[in-house]
């Protein structure tokens, strides 16, 4: 055994014995100042501590410091009885405070001990007992919390056994806290009891024994009562205290001292209200100037001197940051930072700022947030965060949009005006700002509020400003998806996809395929404008012929076909006929003896001659269902579906191909021309 252990247990069992062996009084007088000075030692760890569990043996200490203080009761009365003197401590106290009247001793010791037992130990026992209730109704819930941080990767295994840990402490703390208050409120009864044992048996005792009048008896017993209840009930109160201040610290990086003159000064301008307001007390009441104005004065100078300090804190912090973001700009690795490309971003200047501020009624955040919203409905895209900012090398009206750092559209708006757009037929009394649509290419007019109404009446169609960049924005990101799906983004559709059905994506990933091979099937679609929401179709498809190719080209062709019934709705809607413009065998033909396989893949080699052909004679055949008012929509055999639609691609990009097999087999389908060599 340590010699630390073995004082501490030899002091226990002296705590023990002093109950039963009489004490000389100069021992008694020295274990007196110790009581004061551990009592004085506990308030002030439990001020200084920043959280309870810093002082988790708070309640062993409460109970073994009550134990000494009723063992020094029990010395004490002995000697008060037997000898009539127990020390010069008791006979210091009970003189000092009494202060020659006996009354006002009774009286102040009364006060310790009602202000110890109703207000300190009965407030500090109610919070103990919440606190304990409390703390172990919310640790399932931090329990939980734990292994959610655990599972997402945030702590490791060390922090949240740690964690866990802490919660089982904090609930054993306040436990042995609620009980350990009973001692604190059991000694204040006790010291109650004592007082009367040593003023009544006093009285008997020195009448009877010692041969003194009343008055001396009751003079010299009431003398050492009170200086034996003092002594015993100011220790008491310290430690009371100290219980309070333990159980009612909430979480804090500072100790008690710090957190008031943090907390109760942070405003100091208050002070000067305060320091009015006593200033006039002094003024027209009875207290008089002459108590209430220096007060007034120190409050008005502490309040100046407080916030001169804290506006030069402030100051200082500023000045930090500055420095800080200044030494990160030299330091080699800030140049890192600038390797990191936004997704999508939307510059505008400065003329279009009141579109992305709330505070001049722009509502462009809230329609960006509803254009993911529609995406992730219509394409099962999770849009990344589109960042906006201003951007003073612009025109004051002017926008970009891009996509991984490069423009891929822009426009201008006039914030004041309204965009008409004709149905066809023109009114030569609209009159505004020429311009072209910006989504869709179509030509319209910038038009003010004066001209809206009639534009209205002649079949104009109006679009205000914020909708023009909301629609404009849309349409580029469903025209580029695809660009946004990368590897990390299709790893979070697959995670999500696991959550109900796991046993698809174990047995698709990485088996059959692997990551990547999924990201391109997902691409290609995306670029065709095909929704990827169905993912448990896709990975079923792909699940099913993953084992047969690897071809992503195929695989996709086979994801389309058992898409059908989601294409056919995309493309027919609810009209019962589906106008589209077919290839010729002679064309198809060409075009399959013009595909070469490889190790890779297939791609199709087709002379120039031929190729600008079929595209002339293509763009001619669906010119025909656009001047009927019909969507362009090539229909192709499944075999050259996408060989066509890669020929087709760098010319007419935004024209449908299909294939018969992505037709539901009760879709009526109408030529309009064929194209033919």
């Amino acid at each position: 055994m340590k010699p630390r252990d073995l004082l501490i247990l030899i002091g226990i069992i002296g705590i023990v014995l002093m109950m039963v062996l009489p004490l000389p009084t100069i021992l008694l007088d020295v274990l007196l100042i110790i009581n004061i000075s551990l009592a004085l030692t506990i308030l002030l760890l439990a001020m200084n501590t920043q959280d309870a569990l810093q002082f988790s043996i708070f309640p062993a200490i409460l109970l073994v410091t009550t134990l000494f203080r009723l063992a020094l009761n029990v010395s004490s009365t002995r000697l008060i009885l037997s000898e009539g003197h127990a020390g010069d401590v008791i006979t210091t106290f009970g003189s000092f405070v009494a202060g020659g009247e006996l009354a006002v001793g009774f009286v102040v010791f009364l006060i310790l001990v009602i202000v110890q037992f109703l207000v300190i130990t009965k407030g500090s026992e109610r919070v103990a007992e919440v606190a304990a209730r409390f703390t172990l109704d919310a640790m399932p819930g931090k329990q939980m919390s734990i292994d959610a941080d655990l599972n997402a990767g945030l702590i490791n295994e060390q922090q949240a056994k740690e964690r866990r840990e802490k919660i089982e402490k904090e609930a054993d703390f306040y436990g042995a806290m609620d009980g350990a208050s009973k001692f604190v409120k059991g000694d204040a009864i006790a010291g109650i009891i004592i007082l009367l044992i040593n003023l009544i048996g006093g009285f008997a005792i020195g009448m009877a024994s010692e041969g003194l009048s009343f008055n001396e008896a009751i003079s010299k017993y009431s003398i050492l009562t009170i200086g034996d209840g003092l002594v015993s009930q100011i220790p008491a109160l310290l430690i009371s205290t100290a219980a309070g201040i333990i159980v009612t610290r909430s979480a804090s990086d500072g100790n008690f001292a710090e957190d008031i003159s943090s907390q109760l000064l942070s405003y100091p301008k208050l002070l000067y209200i305060v320091a009015g307001t006593i200033t006039v007390l002094g003024l027209f009441t009875p207290i008089g100037p002459v108590t209430t104005l220096p007060i007034a004065a120190i409050l008005v100078f502490a309040s100046y001197r407080i916030q001169k300090t804290m506006n030069k804190q402030q100051a200082e912090a500023s000045q930090m940051v500055e420095e800080q973001e200044i030494e990160e700009v030299r330091s080699p690795e800030s140049v890192v930072n600038l390797l990191q490309v936004d997704p999508i971003e939307f510059e505008f200047g400065y003329g279009l700022i009141p579109l992305a501020d709330a505070q001049q009624g722009g509502d462009l955040l809230d329609r960006i947030i509803m254009i993911r919203r529609q995406c992730a409905l219509e394409l099962g895209l999770v849009v990344p965060v589109i960042r906006i900012r201003d951007n003073i090398q612009l025109k004051p009206n002017e926008y970009v949009i891009k996509i991984k750092g490069n423009t891929i559209a822009h426009g201008e708006l006039l914030l004041n005006h309204y965009l008409a757009m004709s149905s066809g037929l023109d009114d030569d009394t609209i009159t505004g700002i020429e311009t072209t649509e910006p989504a869709f290419g179509l030509p319209a007019l910038w038009i003010d509020e004066a001209m809206k109404e009639r534009a209205e009446m002649s079949g104009y169609t109006i679009v205000d400003p914020p909708s023009v960049v909301a629609t404009h924005l849309t349409e580029m990101i469903k025209r580029h998806a695809y660009e946004l799906v990368g590897r990390q983004e299709t790893k979070m559709l697959v995670d999500h996809l696991k959550e109900s059905s796991p046993a698809l994506v174990d047995e698709l990933i990485p088996n059959i395929l692997s990551i990547g091979d999924v990201q391109k099937v997902l691409v290609r679609l995306l670029k065709e404008k095909i929704s990827i929401r169905d993912l448990v179709t896709i990975f079923e498809t792909l699940a099913d012929y993953g084992t047969y190719t690897k071809d992503h080209d195929i695989l996709t062709e086979y994801v389309r076909q058992a898409l059908s019934r989601q294409i056919t709705h995309q493309f027919v809607g609810n009209e019962e006929v589906l106008r589209v413009v077919t290839i010729s065998p002679a064309v198809e033909k060409k075009i399959a003896e013009a595909v070469q396989q490889t190790d890779q893949g297939s791609y199709l080699a087709l002379d120039p001659m031929t190729s600008q052909s079929i595209i002339r004679k293509m763009n001619d055949e669906l010119q025909k269902l656009l001047q009927i008012g019909q969507q362009p929509i090539v229909l192709a055999s499944p075999t050259v579906r996408m060989y066509l639609r890669g020929l087709m691609e760098r010319v007419m990009p935004d024209i449908p191909v299909l294939s018969y097999n992505e037709l539901e087999s009760n879709v009526e389908v109408q030529s309009i021309g064929v194209v033919n060599i």
